[in-house]
């Protein structure tokens, strides 16, 4: 009796390999040479149920099934094959679903995780799919070299024994030889089309039912026998030379019903539960190969659930009957040294190493074909760039030869290795992790809840996608924990590279489905009923005439919002009557562009309106959902200052650069809308200045506060945060700049105006010092004399007291003195209009006790007088206020903002 084939010790650590990847006959979606007409489309049977079955099959049948039953018994073993056939029935059930919603393009598994989890996810997987298949393509070769080498091969320890067909030469250059030469016959087939695998296929199909028609016959007519076993290992050296095969036998089944786990005669290893379901678990994969088919297939959404799911049921069944068979035939013995005792059991022993070999060759062709495919589909999906651009050309029949050549060249190099025992290990646990990964994709589409996540396939919930992804993980530890936290950092890192690196693509991100419908749902909890002041943070609506002008205020408000709302507005004057279409849409990306550019966390909101005010009033009322609002109005301010253009020399300044953002908008006269230039001195203003004051009048009639930034195109952010500059007044917005971490060096310094020589100047003082402890607010407090200006004011008024007094802020009330103090806050340009020469004294004040190191100055900003023809004068009067001082925002709050409770 011949010598049994070592091929075992390849196959039992490789599993059954990858799935056939002979989707993409084609190549994938554009690969077909245009106006060339289709091949043949493939249906359920030899589309799907036929690669998938020989994708399950492979070598495992003929070569596992006993190892499992002889260690781990009938019962255990039944038992591992329904945990198994679960995990990836589980699977099954998400490319099933996958493969029913919409168009499936060629690509297979490829195809399915980066359309559903992005190019980032699905390219760090497509490495992986394609280094395993080029690993199981050299796997198959050597494990298929060295079965041929027991059986023809020349003994190296003593050449004089060899048998009459021993004839090949033996040693470890020879060995790569007829490897190489297998390699490249696989390789001569999937050069010269997939149509001509396709038709081995079914070849090879016809020759492994035979074979296992063969066996199953070789159950019940065979007479019992003593079979030879393999001398290959010994536990020890009483180990009888055979064991017994007995026919069907009740005694023989109740001998095997039970595990006895002992050690593996080819490795020497002692077994367990673990380490058998791993090796069982091997056999069970190969679910991908309809699926893979995809581009072939005639109606991929009704070939792929049918094929798939008919193949798993077959391969289930067979298992189990071979088990079963095993069980009541084989001595125990048999089963544990003889992992091929099918063949020396069979009515012609010969069958099942023809079997075995035909099998071999076919994973070995289906790995080369399905590397290049995963190859070619990275390649034209460009995630790469020119390191995979020649793997894009294809032969004029759409077969991608370089890919083949590319992935020929990588299988060969592999093959120098000579062993992969250790390679074959990471091999199953790459292909374990594809799986997670598609159970993850389809998990994904279901808790976005996308109205176009369709599948006509509804056998699947959450919980099915759920139990794959943890039946896989699971899986991939037990076969080897350090492998398969190897195999997950190895992706980490190329999902890392190809986020950095790689290009842009439009197959939409999953990610933004999913974190639109958690945000819709916390929005929903977000009860604006229920606000409090102690938790009140600043919501901001800036307007924005022109992002040229204005990048320095946008990037200090981001600062200023600390974890607010924040959303930039814009106000295009126009009508949407007699437009094809809103002319604003076209201006979206550009803007967010610039928000990416200037690192600013802010929304973009536009409106069209017949005039500033309406469109500002329109954005008050749109912005934000439910309790996330804009509640602070910020503008910029109204005054005959020439804008300056600081677009693209703070670009500069942000370490971006400005390629990705001042090339669009300067590089050509039909993008100017996007960013046009600046107002120069001679063109007039777009806004009128009653028109302004009623913009924030109207703002305070709807409950907003207001905010006016004035002289920003002097703000130096990088000169300010370096030099560790101050601001002062307004504490409370003051307080909250200096909790950002970029200004928890700057100080706040608050002026108290006091009368000199006055008697409450203490008083007043520790009060304010004590109002500022209670608020957690660290500040100096600094007492300014103003005597010059309160006798201004009262010179004006002859002493009469007939103030109007109108709503303030809690930070307005602590620098209350006096009914004469009460001054500073009378509406400008009311019914008693202020002098000039007062406003100026007060602008005077604030100028002589500002320092060259005060950062951002503070004021309040008066209530807009109630009459619209005095909105000229107290437009005139605020600045007057805040001439010459330098970067300022007036504030008029209507809101409490502070609290002391705890």
């Amino acid at each position: 009796m011949t010598e049994k084939t070592p091929l075992l010790h390849q196959s039992r650590n490789s599993g059954s390999g990858p799935d056939p990847q002979v989707s993409d006959l084609t190549g994938l979606q554009g690969g077909r040479v245009a106006g060339r007409p289709a091949g043949p489309k493939l249906g359920v049977m030899f589309g799907v149920v036929i690669p998938t079955l020989l994708s399950m099959f492979s070598v495992v049948v003929f070569l596992r099934v006993g190892f499992v039953v002889g260690q781990a018994g009938l019962y255990h073993s039944i038992a591992m094959f329904m945990v198994a056939y679960f995990i990836i029935t589980m699977t099954v059930l998400s490319v099933c679903a996958i493969s029913t919603n919409g168009a499936l393009h060629a690509g297979g598994a490829y195809y399915m995780i980066s359309r559903a989890l992005g190019p980032e996810f699905g390219g760090s997987i497509g490495i992986m799919f394609f280094l395993a298949s080029v690993c199981a393509c050299a796997l198959y070769i050597l494990g298929l070299v060295e079965g041929i080498m027991t059986t023809f091969g020349v003994p190296e320890e003593d050449a004089a024994v060899a048998a009459g067909h021993q004839v090949l030469p033996s040693g470890y250059w020879w060995c790569l030889l007829y490897g190489t030469i297998l390699l490249f016959l696989c390789f001569i087939v999937c050069l010269v089309g997939a149509h001509i695998y396709a038709k081995a296929t079914f070849l090879i199909f016809i020759i492994v039912m035979a074979v296992l028609a063969s066996v199953f016959i070789s159950f019940f007519v065979l007479e019992p026998t003593a079979v030879i076993l393999p001398d290959t290992f010994h536990v020890n050296n009483t180990s009888p030379a055979t064991a017994n095969y007995t026919g069907v036998r009740l005694r023989t089944l109740e001998g095997n019903l039970f595990s006895h786990y002992t050690v593996d005669y080819t490795t020497g290893d002692l077994m367990s539960f673990a380490t058998v379901f791993a090796v069982l678990f091997n056999g069970c994969t190969g679910i991908m190969a309809g699926s893979n088919m995809s581009g072939d297939l005639k109606n991929p959404s009704y070939s792929i659930p049918r094929g798939t799911l008919a193949a798993v049921l077959v391969t289930f069944i067979i298992y189990n009957l071979i088990s079963l068979l095993s069980a009541l035939t084989c001595d125990r013995y048999l089963l544990q040294r003889d992992y091929s005792f099918l063949g020396d059991i069979n009515v012609w022993p010969p069958m099942v190493t023809v079997g075995i070999y035909s099998s071999a060759m076919s994973a070995a062709m289906s790995s080369l074909i399905g590397a290049s495919r995963i190859l070619y589909a990275l390649s034209k999906d460009n995630l790469f760039g020119v390191f995979l651009a020649l793997a894009k050309k294809t032969s004029r029949s759409g077969n991608p030869w370089v890919s083949v050549l590319i992935s020929w060249l990588f299988v060969q190099v592999v093959l120098f290795a000579g062993k992969l025992n250790t390679i074959a290990g990471i091999v199953t646990i790459f292909f374990l992790l594809v799986y997670a990964a598609v159970n993850l994709a389809c998990l994904a589409l279901e808790w976005a809840s996308a109205p176009n996540f369709r599948p006509s396939f509804r056998f699947f919930t959450w919980h099915t996608c759920t139990l794959g992804i943890l039946g896989c993980l699971v899986m991939m530890f037990l076969i080897s924990p350090i492998y398969a936290f190897a195999s997950i950092v190895f992706m980490l890192l190329l999902l890392m590279l190809i986020h950095y690196l790689g290009p842009c693509s439009n197959w939409g991100y999953i990610s933004q489905a999913l974190i639109f419908h958690q945000v819709r749902k916390y929005l929903l909890m977000l009860d604006a009923r229920k606000d409090h002041v102690k938790f009140w943070r600043l919501q901001v609506l800036l307007m924005v005439a022109n992002p040229r002008s204005s990048t320095r205020l946008m990037s200090f408000v981001n600062d200023l919002k600390k974890s607010g709302l924040y959303v930039l507005g814009h106000v295009k004057l126009g009508s949407l009557d007699g437009l094809p279409s809103d002319p604003m849409q076209s201006y979206y990306d550009s803007w967010l562009s610039l928000v990416d550019h200037l690192k600013i966390k802010a929304f973009v909101n536009f409106t069209l309106a017949d005039s500033v005010r309406h469109g500002v009033r329109n954005l008050l009322f749109i912005s934000g959902f439910g309790g996330m609002r804009p509640n602070t109005l910020i503008l910029g301010f109204y005054d005959d200052c020439i804008p300056q253009d600081n677009l693209c020399s703070d670009l500069l300044l942000s370490d971006e650069g400005v390629d990705a953002v001042c090339p669009i908008i300067n590089s050509g006269q039909h993008l100017s809308p996007f960013f046009p230039d600046v107002r120069g001195a001679e063109e007039p203003k777009e806004l009128r200045e009653e028109e302004y004051v009623s913009i924030i009048a109207d703002a305070l009639k709807m409950g907003k506060n207001v905010i006016l930034a004035r002289y920003f195109n002097q703000f130096d952010r990088q000169e300010v945060l370096g030099l560790g500059k101050g601001f002062r007044d307004h504490q409370k917005l003051a307080s909250v700049l200096q909790e950002v971490r970029a200004w928890k060096q700057a100080s706040l310094r608050l002026f108290l105006c006091v009368e000199a020589g006055g008697r409450l100047q203490e008083e007043e003082e520790l009060r304010l010092r004590s109002m500022l402890k209670e608020l957690r607010i660290s500040a100096q407090v600094q007492k300014v004399a103003w005597d010059n200006v309160v006798r201004l004011h009262w010179q004006r008024r002859g002493g009469e007291e007939d103030l109007v007094e109108y709503p303030q802020t809690d930070e307005e009330r602590l620098r209350q003195q006096s009914d004469k103090d009460d001054s500073v806050q009378t509406r400008l340009s009311d019914a008693s209009p202020t002098p000039d020469e007062y406003i100026c004294a007060v602008n005077s004040l604030i100028f002589r006790h500002s320092s060259p190191q005060t950062a951002v100055r503070f004021l309040h900003l008066p209530h807009p007088p109630s009459e619209a023809r005095r909105y000229r004068v107290y437009l005139h009067q605020v600045d007057l206020l805040s001439r010459d001082l330098g970067p300022t925002l007036l504030i008029h709050g209507i809101t409490p903002v502070v609290t002391t409770d705890l």
